[in-house]
């Protein structure tokens, strides 16, 4: 009967593409078989299984934070939430965030062997460095203030075996975090002290050369102290020989990039927390070798950028007679950028190089109480002041017998500031009907004010039946690289740029099917105003950032999940999606029409070893020339042991086990229309607690 139900609900997403629904019903059917092995295997065992204390079974509806800025029951969100735990990170083998989120359903994942892209909801326009998308790690914001970018990749500022969970809140959340909530919060979680216990060492060894060491210590202490520590590193040789078509000729190698696809992290986190009080420091420096030969610079010569970046956060919150919950926390923050090239067109002992730095303060003050019974009520104060950010380009020469001498072409310094408050309201007018309502205030003293409301209506009619009607506004405001940057010669500074702003329209069904399975059905619409991009001037033949854009999209996302008590889990998604240029009528670049994800984590012998797998599909993407980046399959398959001899916990995995070549669309700064993505990867991974 569920069978049949969903596919009478989806059939309509499959007509004239029999290869996706075939893709699609047969997971289904291989997540039904599979349950049913799991169910008959736990009612032969002897013994009742424990249920791991990490796994959120559906018994007890999950809670989420991130939404409202405060804990409630993920059926009781104003919007679509994905919850990633600890345990799937460790079970499906994954060395980076950006794998992490590859995985989520409506969400697809650009590489440009720089850079890793996040595309939400059909938007993913190659190079934009994720600035529609608000990167938060334990409610901190990371968004730099120079590019606003959210790091995703192995620029991602921790190591993700300090993630206790992820919370993804989907659609527009300026209401209560202002710029960068355009079309995701995500919030990364981290573990505490008290979880480890002692210190924890872990390796991975992979293909390409690739390394990664981990010690972390923590622990909670009699007098309520907790404290953790924790340093990575990680290196990468990447693919010795890439070819590029574009560059097939003698006098650049034949269109191969030699031993240049290098990259390398360090990063230091520590966490201590007293009673109320809880302090964070962080660092984090990676550098990359890129081999595309971006930004008109010299095929097969040595490029690299170089991220470095960290924040002190304190952060204060407290439980006032069970009725206000008070929070204040205030850090201090960096980021700065460095690349090295030789750009066509000089003299061999010539470098370009570009330096940004930058600092900022953030401070936040926030008050939530329940009115009445009826009203939880929130209102808060941000602030952020860039005390510094410095941008500048120039040329030096690198010989001995001229050191030291350099060429200005850009030395741009400014500071910044914002402020904003917001308030929000959850009614419940009935038992099964419930008001989120919320909007803020921000000022920008670049161009000024900025309002962003958003309401939820959420409907119960039984215990595991939601329906959520949502409508948002956000924005996202200029920043300070497309304000400011000139270089004189192929790019000039905007004299006056308009936040970008999108309303979204949300249909969400939430259906939870006995104890087990859960379902999800959301419907959206999409309409960006005033959307940032280059355009060339006609005076001067420059490019120059301009509000020139008008985009809409409409969608539905599907997901059905399921776990057991044993240890088997799964979950199958498909969205379908249309994003166009409305003053053209143009499908987006780097927009996939269709996406499915199927996962599933299978219990081998006991609670001791798993198989995780998992099978993506993305569909064809148009590139900037026009063509298309074809559509492809991917499957990674993982097995992982834990307790295998007292803490020692081992996985192993092959990712892209049939070794699909595919491309990504490349970005306008490549010379690339498409960019080659890596084939058949193995990986393993052993780590022990002491």
């Amino acid at each position: 009967m569920l069978l049949s139900s969903l596919r009478k609900k989806t059939s309509f997403f499959f007509q004239g593409n029999e290869k996706f629904r075939r893709f699609f019903i047969g997971n289904f059917f291989l997540l039904c078989f599979s349950s049913s092995l799991c169910r008959a295997e736990s009612e032969l065992s002897l013994e009742p299984l424990p249920v791991s204390e990490e796994m959120i079974l559906f018994q007890e509806i999950p809670s989420v934070y991130s939404a409202s800025k405060y804990e409630q029951k993920l059926t009781e969100a104003p919007s679509s939430v994905t919850i990633i735990t600890a345990d799937e990170i460790k079970k499906y083998g994954y060395l980076n965030f950006a794998e992490i989120l590859r995985s989520v359903r409506g969400f697809h994942i650009t590489y440009d062997r720089n850079y890793h892209y996040l595309g939400v909801r059909g938007f993913g326009l190659p190079g934009d460095y994720n600035t529609r998308i608000l990167l938060l790690i334990d409610g901190h914001r990371i968004n730099d203030a120079i590019y606003e970018q959210a790091p995703i990749g192995t620029d991602f500022p921790i190591d993700i075996d300090l993630i206790e969970r992820i919370e993804i809140i989907r659609g527009p959340g300026s209401s209560l975090y202002g710029t960068n909530a355009f079309f995701a919060v995500i919030n990364v979680i981290t573990r505490q002290g008290r979880g480890f216990k002692g210190v924890e060492v872990s390796g991975t060894a992979g293909s390409f050369e690739t390394y990664k060491t981990r010690v972390s210590y923590g622990e909670k202490f009699p007098n309520g102290l907790e404290m953790l520590l924790s340093g990575s590193y990680y290196s990468s040789e990447g693919d010795d020989r890439l070819f590029f078509r574009e560059f097939d000729n003698p006098e650049n190698n034949n269109g191969i990039a030699e031993d240049l696809d290098n990259d390398r992290f360090k990063n230091f986190f520590s966490s201590l927390s007293f009673h109320d009080w809880t302090l964070q420091f962080n660092y984090h420096q990676r550098e990359k070798v890129v081999p595309t030969a971006p930004y008109d610079t010299r095929f097969n010569e040595r490029f690299f950028t170089s991220d470095e970046r960290g924040w002190v956060d304190l952060k204060y919150e407290r439980l006032f007679d069970e009725q206000w919950n008070f929070l204040a926390r205030f850090n201090y923050n960096f980021y700065d950028y460095n690349d090295d090239y030789y750009a066509n067109g000089l003299p061999e002992t010539v470098k370009t190089s570009d330096d940004v730095d930058s600092q900022w303060l953030q401070g936040e003050l926030q008050l939530t109480k329940t009115l009445l019974e009826k009203h939880k009520g929130t209102v808060g104060f941000d602030y952020r002041y860039s005390i510094q950010q410095d941008q500048r380009t120039f040329n030096h020469v690198r010989e001995e017998r001229f050191p030291g001498i350099k060429r200005e072409i850009l030395d741009d310094k400014h500071d910044t500031q914002y402020w904003a408050v917001y308030f929000q309201d959850e009614y419940a007018i009935t038992d099964y009907l419930t008001l989120n309502a919320g909007v803020r205030f921000d000022y920008f003293y670049t161009f000024g004010t900025s309002v962003s409301p958003r309401t939820a209506l959420i409907y119960s009619p039984f215990t595991k039946t939601t329906f959520k009607f949502v409508y948002g506004r956000a924005f996202r405001a200029p920043n300070a690289y497309e304000l400011y940057y000139s270089d004189g010669t192929s790019q000039m500074s905007s004299s006056h740029l308009d936040p970008e702003t999108i309303d979204t329209y949300e249909i969400i069904y939430e259906q939870y099917f006995g104890k087990h399975f859960r379902g999800t059905l959301v419907g959206f619409y999409n309409s960006i105003d005033d959307l940032i991009a280059l355009r060339t001037d006609p005076e001067n033949g420059l490019l120059v950032f301009d509000n020139i854009d008008r985009v809409r999209a409409k969608g539905i996302e599907t997901e059905m999940e399921a776990k057991w008590d044993s240890g088997f889990e799964g979950r199958a998604s498909y969205t379908i999606q249309e994003t166009e240029d409305e003053m053209t009528g143009e499908i987006l670049v780097n927009s996939p029409k269709h996406l499915a994800k199927f996962n599933v984590i299978i219990p081998l012998i006991g609670r001791k070893l798993f198989f995780g797998g998992e099978e993506q599909y993305t569909s064809r993407r148009k590139t900037l020339s026009r063509r298309s980046a074809e559509d492809f399959f991917v499957t990674n398959v993982t097995l992982y042991g834990r307790n295998i001899f007292k803490t020692l916990e081992v996985s192993g995995g092959i990712f892209n086990l049939f070794n699909k070549e595919y491309e990504d669309p490349g970005g306008e700064e490549h010379p690339l229309d498409v960019i080659e993505q890596d084939g058949r990867i193995f990986r393993i991974k052993v780590t022990y607690a002491f």
